[in-house]
C-alpha cells in the first residue's frame, strides 16, 4: 500500500470545541433613589450607568416595599424629613433599616440617617447612624468646593475619589458601630455602620462611579444572605 492511501485511509480524530470559561451572572438588584426633594436624578444616572442595577424612585412604601438598597440623597435635609413624615414613610423606612436594608446618604442623606444634629434637637431624623452631625458644616452655597479625598475601597485600599462639597455637613461625633471612612481637614466626612453608609459630599456629580458602585456590592451582599 502506497504512503499516499496510508495516509486517506488514516481516521480523523472528531473537532472538539476549545473549552469556554464561563462568567458568573451578575446578581441584580434593584435599588431605589428617594425622590421626595433633592438631587435624585443624578443618583439614578450614576446607577444606571452600573450592570445589574435596576432603579426605581421611592415615594410610596410600596415603593419603598419593591427595592433592595435605598439612596438619600443631597438636597435640604428639613423638607425631606417633614415630606418622610407627610407621605407616612418615616417610621417604615426606619423599620426596613433596622431589619438590615442597606442605604447610602450623601449631604443631606446623612444628616436623616444621623441620630442626632448638632444644636437641632427639634429636628426629626430616621437616626440609623450612630452619629452626631452639623449642618452647613462647611458654610454657605458660595463655599462650595471640590477636592480629592483618600477613600479607602476593598479593591483599591489607596483610592482617591474626587469630592463635591455643596452647604455640607460633617460628622461631629461617631460613636458605637459606626466607622469612620474618609476624612477632610481633620473633620469626619464618611461613615459606614454595617450596612448603613453615608457621606457628606456628592459623588453622583463626578462621573466617577466607584462611590455608587462600592454601595451597589453592599446591597448584592445583602440579599445574597437572604
Amino acid at each position: 500500500m502506497s504512503s499516499e492511501s496510508t495516509i486517506l485511509n488514516t481516521p480523523v480524530p472528531p473537532q472538539t470545541s476549545a473549552p469556554v470559561a464561563t462568567v458568573p451572572p451578575i446578581w441584580q438588584v434593584t435599588i431605589g433613589v428617594m425622590a421626595l426633594q433633592g438631587d435624585f436624578d443624578a443618583h439614578e444616572k450614576a446607577l444606571a450607568a452600573l450592570p445589574g442595577v435596576s432603579v426605581k424612585r421611592v415615594r410610596t412604601v410600596a415603593d419603598l416595599d419593591s427595592v433592595d438598597g435605598l439612596i438619600l440623597p443631597g438636597g435640604e435635609s428639613t423638607t425631606m424629613a417633614k415630606l418622610l413624615l407627610r407621605f407616612e414613610l418615616m417610621e417604615p423606612l426606619k423599620k426596613r433599616l433596622n431589619a438590615g436594608m442597606p442605604a447610602f446618604g450623601t449631604c443631606a442623606g446623612l444628616i436623616l440617617l444621623s441620630e442626632d444634629i448638632l444644636n437641632r434637637p427639634e429636628q426629626p431624623t430616621i437616626g440609623v447612624l450612630s452619629c452626631t452631625v452639623d449642618r452647613n458644616a462647611f458654610g454657605r452655597q458660595v463655599d462650595s468646593f471640590e477636592t480629592d479625598l483618600a477613600f479607602p475601597l476593598p479593591d483599591e485600599p489607596a483610592a482617591m475619589v474626587r469630592a463635591v462639597f455643596i452647604r455640607a455637613p460633617y460628622v461631629v461625633q461617631a460613636r458605637g458601630e459606626a466607622q469612620v471612612l474618609a476624612t477632610y481637614d481633620n473633620r469626619i466626612v464618611a461613615v459606614q455602620q454595617n450596612n448603613i453608609l453615608g457621606i457628606a459630599f456628592h459623588p453622583e456629580l463626578t462621573g466617577d462611579l466607584r462611590v455608587h458602585s462600592y454601595f451597589v456590592n453592599l446591597v448584592r451582599h445583602s440579599t445574597e444572605k437572604r
